[in-house]
């Protein structure tokens, strides 16, 4: 039997068969790349030299001169200064709005007996948000009862000694020390007042205990100190908290928050206080509006970078602590600069940015840059590019394969 008429001989046949015939179709598109690649070495370090720009040492590539076809299908475009908003675009990430949030201490010592709220509950300033079973409170009734009873008596005292002035039985100094001990009483009235209500006591307690009524079992009441959303709840029913010190709730109005975005030392110079920027997450399809509110003073000692504080909306509550998102910042100011268009950037094999330079004779030269933010389809060139220089903006990709080769 032939060998090549069995089946998988005749398989692996077949199989060399087109990979030769494929070989056979590449060979001339190859040595037409490769024969494009004429350019020297020294041509392209001397355009570097005069351009200024970081030599591509690590990289093979060179200056590329092409056939007059090939260089009809590449795009050029002359370099212009222009008139543009630089923006920055960085990392940041969320935090509650300082200005509307606040850890609720416990104003009063002694074991929680009830919570009131959940997390998420939406409250407003002087609701009760927990009770407490507490020695403060009792002490601080005491007080008032006491001061109220003291006052009551001064008071009666004074009013009875300016009676016996009127008759000439007393001197004007004692009404007097009778007028000083019943404004001294009151004020110990006052103080024990504004104790209770700064243990929770509410104002209709408050004044059954001042017309002496009875007010029944009364517990110590941890209150919202402003309106917003219970965003933590820190204890429970049973733990002992201790007075100034113990941290119960957290309350945050999450209608807006603050984005702390990381700006470094290079980009600083386009971000101030006022401006417009907008806040990228998964958990909204569209960009958050916000604006910048401070710049910090400080430089992050790891990471070399400033905190920039953005005041933003926060729809549907999308934006949660300690989120990582997307933040761009447009300067207000506009800046006069080198736009590219982004297609004309290419990368070499250490990651610095470069352009390809139109020169006569169908010569393309590579020219390293230094880029700055991302403007739309554009990006800001620091440094590199002059104006009236004219580079590839469409077919850069072609020049840098047939430069490698």
């Amino acid at each position: 039997m032939n060998v090549v008429s069995h089946p998988i001989v005749a398989a692996r046949h077949a199989a060399r068969q087109s990979r030769l015939r494929r070989a056979a179709v590449a060979l001339p598109v190859l040595g037409m790349l490769v024969g494009c690649g004429s350019g020297s070495p020294a041509s392209a370090n001397g355009d570097t030299a005069r351009a200024g720009a970081r030599p591509d040492s690590l990289v093979k590539a060179k200056d590329v001169t092409v056939t007059k076809e090939q260089a009809g299908r590449i795009h050029v475009a002359d370099v212009a200064i222009s008139a543009y908003q630089a923006a920055v675009t960085t990392t940041g990430t969320v935090a509650f709005n300082g200005d509307r949030s606040t850890q609720v201490l416990a104003p009063l010592s002694g074991p929680i007996t009830r919570i009131l709220v959940t997390p998420g509950s939406v409250v407003r300033k002087g609701d009760p948000l927990a009770t407490v079973t507490s020695p403060d409170f009792a002490t601080a009734m005491s007080s008032y009862r006491k001061a109220q009873s003291s006052f009551r008596n001064m008071q009666r005292i004074a009013d009875l000694d300016e009676q016996l002035f009127k008759n000439d039985a007393i001197s004007r100094r004692e009404v007097e020390q009778a007028q000083t001990d019943a404004a001294a009483a009151a004020a110990d009235r006052d103080a024990a007042i504004e104790q209770m209500r700064a243990l929770g006591v509410d104002e209709a307690a408050i004044a059954a205990v001042r017309d002496n009524k009875p007010t029944g079992p009364l517990a110590a009441v941890i209150r919202a100190p402003i309106s917003g959303t219970v965003v933590e709840k820190l204890v429970n029913p049973g733990q002992l908290i201790q007075a100034g010190s113990t941290a119960c709730f957290t309350i945050a109005d999450l209608a807006t928050v603050w984005v702390m975005a990381n700006v470094f030392e290079s980009d600083l110079a386009a971000v101030s206080p006022g401006e417009d920027a907008s806040i990228v997450t998964g958990a909204l399809p569209t960009a958050i509006g916000g604006k910048v509110v401070y710049v910090g003073s400080l430089v992050d000692p790891s990471s070399k970078a400033t905190a920039v504080r953005i005041l933003a909306s926060n729809p549907h509550d999308a934006l949660k602590r300690d989120m990582l998102v997307n933040v761009t910042i447009r300067a207000s100011r506009s800046r006069n600069g080198i736009l590219v268009a982004t297609s004309a950037v290419l990368r070499d094999d250490q990651n610095l940015p470069f352009v390809y330079l139109a020169l006569p004779d169908n010569h393309f030269a590579r020219r390293s840059i230094t880029i700055g933010s991302r403007l739309g389809d554009q990006y800001e060139v620091k440094s590199g590019l002059a104006a009236g220089d004219r580079i590839v903006v469409d077919g850069a990709l072609f020049l840098q394969f047939a430069g490698n080769q």
